[in-house]
């Protein structure tokens, strides 16, 4: 009996013992050699992602792009150089340099001075417009096409009261621009400009026409008889000739100037205005512009108080708006039509007027020699001038 026990309690301690073992075994185990091993799947016909179609070029294009592309081919580089004098200074007025020089200063150096501007292909045969301030003080330019041949051009006549040249090159069957209408322009339509600042070649810039009918005043130019568009399209030095165009690729102005002072704010010259200047300058090589020889002033009621208590005056202001006669010049279109100082002036030929810039814009459109109606205000009683515009002294 107790043999048979014996072999019991071995029997256990054997299978025991291997239950130990294999349960060591099977805790030492990773979790890779647990994990049963699945077939992989492969999904089957697995499609790309829908990336969109590749569009066309010409498909992106908007109108911007599209004026640049046509007008662009009829925009020129102009280069111009120009000799100046050089100052020799005020130290030449020295009793030091006296006792070499005696009454004769040392002859100024020439010296040469160098621009960029832009231009405008108006005709096949080569006619370009640009502005006068570009082509100053040269009779030839360098003109640089889109495709970048170069041409000497020849300077056919400036016009400084409206800043307007023509250039000339020798070429055929150039790429040209389109005329539009700055006269039926609005605030808030498109305004693009094309041009070369800072010598950066067919350079488009784009905004809005910002106002219309700038005085040359109001730009800070008083010397010129310009009315010009407002745009802040950005216009930079060497954008000056360039053209200023609408949604439609056309033109509407030559790019001009802008204020130093402030950004945003550029201004062209009419093309109605260009086109006009640019004629003259073709036949004549010169442009005229009617001249009458007056000093005026716009009139509010700060000013007429203000002339009235002005003791040197000859007249007294009788009235708190119009144009102001404050000078007739000697010998002038003016003074021979019967203006006296203190008239009032209300219409010229024929169109009501109140402001000082009004009445210079119906006489630049008056013809030299010819005969026109002004109405003035004297001593409270209206009268009716005629006088014939002389052309505006160069001097």
């Amino acid at each position: 009996m107790r043999i048979k026990q014996l072999f019991v309690s071995v029997g256990l301690l054997i299978l025991g013992g291997g239950l130990g073992l294999w349960g060591s075994r099977y805790l030492m185990q990773t979790p890779q050699e647990l994990t049963s091993e699945t077939p992989t799947v492969v999904p089957a016909n697995l499609k790309p992602f829908p990336f969109p179609a590749k569009s066309s070029p010409q498909t992106n294009s908007n109108f911007i792009a599209k004026v640049a592309q046509k007008v662009g081919p009829a925009v020129v580089r102009i280069d111009a150089t120009r000799e100046v004098s050089g100052q020799m200074g005020e130290n030449f007025e020295h009793p030091f340099f006296r006792r070499f020089f005696g009454d004769e200063s040392p002859i100024p150096r020439e010296q040469i001075e160098r621009g960029t501007g832009s231009g405008f292909i108006l005709t096949p045969d080569g006619k370009l417009l640009t502005n006068a301030h570009v082509v100053d003080g040269t009779k030839e330019v360098k003109v640089t096409l889109n495709d970048g041949q170069v041409y000497k051009g020849k300077v056919l006549g400036t016009d400084s009261m409206t800043d307007v040249a023509v250039v000339k090159i020798e070429a055929e069957n150039l790429p040209t621009v389109d005329i539009g209408n700055a006269e039926q322009l609005n605030p808030g339509e498109w305004a693009i400009a094309i041009g070369n600042p800072l010598g950066l070649d067919n350079t488009v810039t784009v905004g809005i026409i910002s106002a219309l009918g700038r005085s040359s005043s109001e730009v800070g130019v008083p010397d010129k008889r310009v009315r010009f568009i407002q745009t802040d399209a950005a216009i930079n030095p060497g954008n000056s000739g360039g053209p200023l165009l609408n949604a439609q690729g056309q033109v509407v102005g030559i790019n001009t100037a802008i204020r130093a002072d402030a950004q945003g704010l550029g201004f062209a010259i009419p093309i109605e205005t260009a086109q006009r200047v640019a004629n003259q300058l073709l036949i004549d090589g010169k442009a005229d512009h009617p001249y009458l020889g007056i000093h005026m002033i716009t009139l509010n009621p700060e000013l007429r108080k203000e002339l009235n208590q002005e003791k040197q005056l000859p007249f007294k202001v009788t009235e708190n708006e119009g144009v102001l006669v404050v000078r007739v010049v000697d010998g002038s279109p003016a003074q021979k039509g019967g203006f006296e100082q203190g008239d009032i002036i209300l219409k010229v030929g024929g169109q009501p007027v109140s402001k000082a810039v009004e009445v210079q814009e119906q006489v630049e459109l008056s013809t030299i020699g010819e005969t026109l109606a002004v109405e003035v205000m004297r001593e409270s009683k209206p009268v009716t001038l005629k006088v014939s515009p002389g052309s505006f002294p160069t001097k």
